[in-house]
């Protein structure tokens, strides 16, 4: 079967005023949709129309002749996980164990936010900035183009799209302000929780 845009876990309008309507549509509805749709172009007739994304990210992550299929599915997965990233009303803090964790890696919750905003904010062109678990450690990575932690085998528990069509019809060039944003106004910490509990 092939691969399908996921539908977005709310309105378009729902993150507002942090996140355009107009944003949504580009970035879903254009972006996304066109990864969806050359990923499965790119694998049909090929061992990949029956495989899941991840088992795809995995085996042709390495193969310099397969990076065209990597890139698109690697931005279908990341995108994926970007959308529950969010949440409308979402920033707050987190509670219980993720919370402890997050005190125990980063000294406190601005300490985490410190460091994200640094890896959203340096990583050098288009990519993403994650909070992952790594080997039962709490971690903040950064990854270029389509690369994401699948990889390097830790498991994601947040992202930020910090490519330019994440955040300039509402942000222009300031990417740090899109990053302080998603930090305070959008971070879905349910979702976090979620992945934290399943990871443990």
């Amino acid at each position: 079967m092939p691969f399908e845009l996921t539908p977005l876990p709310y309105d378009k309008s729902a993150l507002e005023p942090y996140m355009s309507a107009k944003t949504l549509e580009f970035h879903h509805d254009k972006h996304h949709k066109t990864y969806v749709d050359t990923l499965n172009k790119l694998i049909d007739g090929t061992p990949f129309a029956k495989a899941q994304l991840e088992e795809i990210i995995e085996h042709s992550a390495e193969d310099e002749k397969q990076k065209t299929i990597f890139n698109n599915a690697g931005q279908v997965w990341n995108h994926n996980f970007f959308w529950q990233s969010m949440r409308p009303g979402g920033g707050g803090v987190p509670q219980g164990d993720l919370a402890k964790e997050i005190d125990k890696a980063f000294g406190n919750l601005d300490g985490f936010k410190t460091k994200f905003k640094e890896a959203a904010t340096t990583q050098f062109g288009s990519g993403w900035a994650w909070l992952v678990m790594d080997k039962n450690k709490l971690d903040i990575v950064k990854t270029g183009n389509a690369v994401n932690p699948l990889i390097a085998g830790q498991k994601a528990l947040v992202t930020c799209d910090v490519w330019e069509h994440a955040y300039y019809l509402d942000y222009q060039n300031r990417r740090a302000d899109m990053v302080q944003a998603f930090l305070d106004h959008l971070i879905n910490w349910d979702f976090i929780a979620s992945n934290f509990n399943k990871a443990g």
